[in-house]
């Protein structure tokens, strides 16, 4: 409280309270002044980093890698393969329709399709529904000031209290591994008034990603979900009104959705949406699987293509659209870590709890062979949970990085000091079944106790058949599928029962979710630095339940590399545990690594147009491209687009 206000509420205490009140007053403003001078410095923003680095100063007119001239108008199709049934991605309900997180906004502005903004820097974030931040040195609470300004797409203002209400709405009705995790974290919302609101953080844990954390939670409208009625944990098509750049237009289930750009958009003005949000329609277009989407591509039914499939890449792209320059056929340079994606073993079955099986099982795969007969040799092998980046783990561990688990004591497995990090296995490319790594896998299963049978079929001392089940998305490209079956055919040649389940959209969701499976194939999180995110992927905390820890995997040796991480007070302290981070994970075996490919295979109608130099963290078809309207013109009159 300043001294005047002090004074003021002095002069109207009660006269018969006399000088005891005064006294007691008094304590109060200079024990208030004494916590605040004991946080340390308040540090005003207007964005935020760990270390207190940003790129970008507070009058920055736009991102380096964007267009600010960047003509707004034009659409852009894309597909998706499956199906959905519900336009509120926030529930474990349904099967959210694609980009259905677009409408919302956050205090800190995010890029579209979970793309990073800025794409050029990590870990920084910056003012979008606030105008500026305040923290204490010591990051023991924050304090957003919001714009006045910020409107949902119907005409209400976005206030302190939407933020308050998103944030308990995610805690009462969202996931539960994020909902217990920000629990323990973050113990009280104060909304200030209409345009404030303060976070308090959990005493004596780490500050490390608080405030970014709720400084990305989605805003909703409070108005909208009371007068409604409506739950965040329901399936349901109807969306609630959001203030970002895009609206609903049209949804058809398991057909099309349709977002358009809301012209009296709040935010237009703003310095971190220059040269973004830039076409007027994003249109969605679901496909049944893979080949009937790529020849819509090819009558235009769509417009813009981000290939995932090798063969269609090396071989399908030569029709008389892309040979007459109707149809560009590009590769952008990918700055970001490969995902971590593979057969994931499900670790809660108790037949792979035996790592000697899952080693063996891993055998079955074949890369070489794979990448050179499926997919062409466009491929390398993953080795990492962080491939090709400063915190991807080699050879021993030495100097920092020694010193660093040697200090976390016993919970760090012998091994990891003192043996190389672990690498895939490598195979024959001339024979699915590479011969040597057949006998090291029937050996291994020997030693684990499942025995070969008179039948040639492989079982335990019960007499249990070894039966694998492996979940596919029967959408999935045929690319995959034929590796997927090719690998199947090497584990029955093991003796091992193995059974590919291929399934609809809606109950590959269901199961995935359900954890039924033996092996998928399912992706991980990539990581440049730390945060509490990491527990619920990596974490024991929530590995019963989480949705991103398809693995179910409870380690004590990551719980403590990920603990310690969190206490990092520099990027070199930083650097050092996620590099330990990589080798406890590839260490603890969780999955197959596949492959991963270092460049976006693009391939999109000539209408398109992006920025010469693309950032390092995101490929931003969506985001910082834009619409050619005399290209696009020449399309349509030359047949190539109607």
């Amino acid at each position: 409280m300043p001294k005047s206000q002090a004074r003021i509420a002095t002069r109207q205490l009660n006269p018969l309270l006399g000088w005891s009140a005064f006294v007691f007053l008094t304590l109060g403003v200079l024990v208030a002044g004494m916590a605040r001078a004991q946080e340390g410095p308040i540090i005003e923003s207007h964005g935020y980093s760990f270390y207190g680095d940003l790129k970008y100063p507070a009058d920055f007119a736009h991102f380096d890698y964007v267009n600010p001239e960047a003509p707004k108008g034009g659409e852009i199709a894309i597909s998706a393969l499956g199906t959905f049934d519900s336009m509120n991605p926030y529930s474990r309900k349904g099967r959210g329709g694609g980009l259905s997180t677009v409408m919302y906004e956050s205090l800190f502005v995010e890029g579209v399709n979970s793309e990073s903004a800025p794409a050029d820097a990590y870990g920084e974030y910056y003012c979008l529904l606030c105008k500026s931040i305040e923290y204490p040195d010591t990051q023991d609470w924050v304090i957003f000031h919001m714009r006045p300004g910020a409107r949902f797409s119907t005409g209400d203002p976005v206030t302190a209290h939407d933020i308050e209400f998103s944030h308990n709405l995610l805690l009462d009705q969202g996931l539960k591994s994020y909902a217990d995790a920000v629990r323990q974290r973050i113990p009280k919302v104060e909304v200030i008034d209409d345009y404030t609101i303060k976070f308090h953080f959990t005493p004596g844990i780490s500050r490390r990603s608080l405030i970014s954390q709720v400084g990305n939670v989605p805003a909703w409208s409070k108005k909208w979900y009371e007068e409604t009625g409506a739950r965040l944990d329901e399936s349901r098509l109807e969306t609630s009104p959001g203030s970002g750049p895009y609206m609903v237009e049209d949804v058809k289930v398991n057909r099309r959705i349709v977002y358009q750009r809301n012209p009296d958009y709040w935010g237009n003005d703003l310095a971190v949406n220059q040269g973004r949000n830039n076409f007027d329609r994003i249109r969605i277009e679901y496909f049944g699987d893979e080949n009937a989407a790529f020849e819509a591509f090819k009558a235009g039914e769509y417009t813009f293509r981000n290939e995932g499939n090798s063969k269609n890449w090396a071989t399908a792209y030569e029709f008389p659209k892309v040979q007459d320059g109707y149809v560009v056929k590009d590769e952008i340079a990918d700055g970001s870590p490969p995902t971590p994606s593979g057969i994931v073993f499900n670790l809660g079955r108790e037949v792979m709890k035996d790592k000697r099986v899952r080693e063996a099982v891993s055998l079955a795969f074949n890369f070489e062979w794979t990448n050179e007969s499926l997919q062409y040799g466009l491929f390398k092998q993953r080795t990492s949970f962080s491939e090709g980046t400063p915190v991807m783990a080699t050879g021993l561990p030495t100097g920092a990085e020694l010193a660093f688990l040697e200090s976390l004591g016993d919970v760090v497995v012998p091994e990891v000091l003192t043996q190389e990090v672990r690498l895939p296995h490598t195979s024959g490319a001339a024979r699915l079944l590479d011969r040597r790594n057949a006998r090291k896998a029937m050996k291994l299963l020997d030693d684990a106790g499942w025995a070969v049978g008179t039948d040639g079929k492989r079982r335990n001392a019960d007499d249990e058949p070894l039966r694998l089940t492996f979940l596919l998305n029967s959408s999935t490209s045929a690319t995959l599928s034929a590796v997927v079956e090719n690998f199947i055919s090497n584990l029955d040649a093991m003796g091992i029962e193995a059974v590919l389940e291929k399934v609809d959209s809606s109950q590959y969701t269901e199961r995935e979710r359900d954890r039924d499976y033996d092996l998928v194939y399912d992706q991980y999180a990539a990581f440049l630095g730390t945060g509490t995110g990491l527990m619920q992927f990596y974490g024991s905390e929530a590995a019963s339940y989480s949705l991103f820890n398809p693995a179910g995997l409870a380690s004590p040796m990551v719980d403590a590399i990920v603990q310690a991480s969190l206490q990092a007070q520099t990027v070199e302290e930083e650097t050092t545990a996620m590099t330990a981070l990589d080798r406890a994970l590839r260490y603890e075996f969780i999955m197959i690594p596949v492959w991963y490919n270092d460049v976006y295979w693009t391939a999109y109608y000539d209408q398109y147009e992006h920025p010469e130099e693309q950032p390092a963290y995101g490929l931003g078809y969506l985001d910082w491209w834009w619409f050619n309207e005399e290209k696009a013109a020449k399309l349509i009159a030359a047949g190539a687009l109607r």
